[in-house]
């Protein structure tokens, strides 16, 4: 008979710490350096996130359009040069930040630097490719804010914060129509600058490949930090959205609450992964496995610079929509009122260390979480402490905070459907 090994979660984690030096025009350049591996990755990180820009869209197309083509190489040949030494780019943005990445082979490492040199300092952003750009993502999201999904998250988003808010604003894609390259130009000359980035390098980082990205962010113009000043959220507590025409209701519950640098941010964690964090957990045994509601439900604490909430999504079927949202609210006052069983706690907390050692496991998953605590204003010993609470917190603690923080009359509640 095959004896099921113990499962061994550790007393603490361990993250490695970074190296930091700084370019001549003030760049923080951090090193994650591992002779394991025959590949680096070295990633810009700019202040220069959809909150950031001026006219709607311009922050994205700005990010999406600087592998289209430089002063020197089009984007096709950028392509191709990059698929031809196994080199890997990735440009992604969210609210606050621009994450601009390159995956090369140590041998390949200064022709990928080249690239990498054309895309961050000498984008042509050319009207051509830009109208391509414009017309592909303006007709591409039509289509998305078809899906019942997309719209509860847009709509969540203005219940979060207003739909003025930098946080929950939510364009018409006709927007696309009115940017200009002039629009990319001036957001790039702004946000694009040394006081706006830090760099992360992973994987086998050697002094040559140091002073290689050091001489890239040196010929990045210094620029001024630039800060904005966000109105006061405006929160909506229902909302709901008839569409006769789809057989599914999106619904997502929550409340805004802080970002990940308050003290209860990682405690909320924890309360969120309880309801709905894993596959086990208490709304998927109940609308799922109990009710046949809906095929999956989600619950995560999401963290921006200056905000962070508690959201639960799912989509069931139009007539079990009033179920769902009973049995939702049924499994938070069960949390607020009742002690959690050690049991559970202690699966929870299993499944969130395993998580986050999943992560872990390689040194471009250290990266990540590395940029992460750097965003936060935190070093790498902030991933320990989180490990550390998460270990520490008791059954007690997790009543408390669904006691405080998951009141009924404070949370958001949109449907859709």
């Amino acid at each position: 008979m095959i004896q099921q090994p113990d499962i061994v979660i550790p007393d603490s984690v361990e993250m490695p710490a970074t190296e930091c030096r700084i370019s001549k025009n003030g760049v923080k350049v951090y090193t994650l350096n591992s002779e394991d591996f025959e590949v680096v990755r070295f990633s810009f990180i700019f202040r220069a996130g959809t909150s950031m820009q001026h006219k709607p869209f311009t922050a994205s197309a700005t990010a999406n359009m600087l592998s289209e083509g430089s002063h020197a190489m089009t984007g096709q040949e950028i392509a191709e040069k990059l698929d031809f030494y196994g080199s890997n780019y990735d440009a992604n943005i969210d609210r606050d930040y621009t994450y601009i990445s390159f995956v090369s082979l140590s041998k390949f490492f200064h022709e990928t630097a080249d690239v990498a040199r054309e895309i961050i300092l000498h984008p042509a952003f050319r009207d051509k490719e830009l109208s391509i750009y414009c017309s592909k993502r303006k007709q591409g999201l039509t289509i998305e804010r078809q899906k019942i999904d997309v719209q509860s998250r847009e709509i969540f988003g203005k219940a979060l914060f207003g739909e003025h808010h930098p946080y929950g604003i939510s364009s018409n894609e006709n927007e696309y129509d009115n940017i200009t390259r002039e629009d990319l130009v001036s957001l790039y000359n702004e946000l694009y600058t040394a006081q706006n980035c830090f760099v992360v390098c992973s994987g086998r980082v050697t002094d040559d490949v140091l002073n290689t990205i050091e001489e890239i962010v040196d010929s990045l113009p210094t620029g001024v930090k630039r800060d904005i000043t966000f109105p006061e959220t405006q929160t909506t507590h229902r909302v709901f959205k008839e569409d006769e025409s789809s057989l599914l209701s999106s619904i997502r519950i929550g409340r805004l609450l802080f970002p990940r640098r308050h003290p209860d941010f990682v405690g909320m964690q924890v309360v969120a992964t309880t309801l709905g964090g894993y596959f086990g957990s208490r709304l998927m045994q109940n609308l799922r496995e109990e009710h046949g509601y809906t095929y999956g439900v989600m619950a995560a604490m999401v963290n921006f610079e200056r905000e962070g909430y508690l959201a639960i999504a799912t989509q069931v079927a139009r007539e079990h929509r009033d179920d769902a949202l009973r049995e939702i609210h049924y499994e938070i006052e069960r949390l607020r009122n009742e002690l959690m069983s050690e049991e559970e706690l202690q699966m929870v907390k299993n499944m969130m260390i395993g998580e986050i050692l999943r992560i872990l496991d390689g040194p471009f998953g250290i990266a990540d979480v590395t940029i992460e605590n750097i965003m936060c204003g935190y070093d790498n010993h902030a991933t320990e402490q989180s490990v550390e609470t998460i270990l520490a917190i008791t059954p007690e603690d997790i009543q408390q905070l669904a006691h405080k923080y998951l009141k009924s009359e404070d949370l958001i509640e949109v449907v859709v459907g």
